[in-house]
C-alpha cells in the first residue's frame, strides 16, 4: 500500500495543550501582521517564526510551510465570521436576520481591511480554496435558512437566490474594502437595499426599526 503523503497546506498536528494552542495562535497572528505590513511576497516561515518569537523548529512542528499557515489564518478569519453570521438565526424575522448577516460581513472586511483583501486574493488560489470548501457549504446553508423565513418572498430558484445573495454581499463588501471605505452603517444600508431589492422586498426606510441594529458610522 502506498503511503499517503502529508498535505503541504494542512497542519502537521493540532495543539492539544494550552501552551501549544498559544504558540499556534501567536504564529497565525504573526502571519496576519506580516501580510498587513509587507504583503505576501516577503512572507516566509523564517520571518513568521521571528515575528512570533518562536524557533523555526517549533513552527515546523505544526505547519509544513507558508501555504499551511495561510490556510490556517483563512480558517481562523472565516471561522470567526461564520460564528458571528450564524448568530443571525436568533433574529425574530428574516429581514433582521439578513441585516445581521450583512453587518457581520461588513465588520469582517473593514475591521482589518488590508488583511481581508490579501486573504481574499489568497483564497482564489485552488490549493487554498479547496481547503475552505466546508465554509462555503456552511455559508450557503445559513443563507438558505434565512431565505426560508416567513417574511422573505419565495424565490423561483432557491439555489440561485442563495448564490446571488452571497455574491451581492461579497461583491459590495470587497469593493468597499478596495476603496478603503470606513462608513460601516452606510455600507450596510447600501447592501441591504441591494439584497432586499433582489429578493423583492421593501427597501429600508430611515425610520425602519431594523436600522437600529446597524453598525455606527
Amino acid at each position: 500500500m502506498t503511503k499517503q503523503q502529508p498535505s503541504p497546506v494542512r497542519p502537521r498536528k493540532l495543539p492539544r495543550q494550552s501552551r501549544a494552542a498559544y504558540t499556534v495562535a501567536t504564529l497565525l497572528e504573526a502571519v496576519a501582521c506580516l501580510l498587513e505590513s509587507e504583503g505576501n511576497e516577503r512572507l516566509s516561515t523564517n520571518r513568521v517564526a521571528q515575528r512570533a518569537g518562536v524557533s523555526i523548529g517549533s513552527l515546523y512542528q505544526y505547519f509544513p510551510g507558508k501555504d499551511a499557515l495561510i490556510v490556517a489564518l483563512c480558517q481562523r478569519e472565516r471561522g470567526a465570521f461564520l460564528a458571528e453570521a450564524q448568530a443571525a438565526q436568533q433574529a425574530p424575522d428574516g429581514r433582521g436576520a439578513l441585516l445581521q448577516l450583512i453587518s457581520a460581513a461588513v465588520r469582517q472586511q473593514l475591521h482589518r481591511p488590508t488583511l481581508a483583501r490579501l486573504l481574499d486574493y489568497e483564497q482564489t488560489r485552488p490549493v487554498i480554496a479547496s481547503e475552505l470548501a466546508p465554509f462555503i457549504v456552511a455559508m450557503s446553508a445559513l443563507v438558505g435558512q434565512l431565505l426560508a423565513r416567513a417574511d422573505i418572498p419565495s424565490q423561483p430558484d432557491t439555489a440561485k437566490a442563495i448564490d446571488d445573495v452571497i455574491a451581492i454581499v461579497r461583491g459590495m463588501v470587497n469593493t468597499a474594502g478596495d476603496r478603503d471605505e470606513h462608513d460601516r452603517a452606510g455600507l450596510e444600508q447600501r447592501i441591504g437595499h441591494a439584497v432586499f431589492g433582489y429578493l423583492g422586498m421593501h427597501p429600508l426606510g430611515p425610520q425602519d426599526p431594523h436600522t437600529t441594529g446597524l453598525s455606527p458610522a
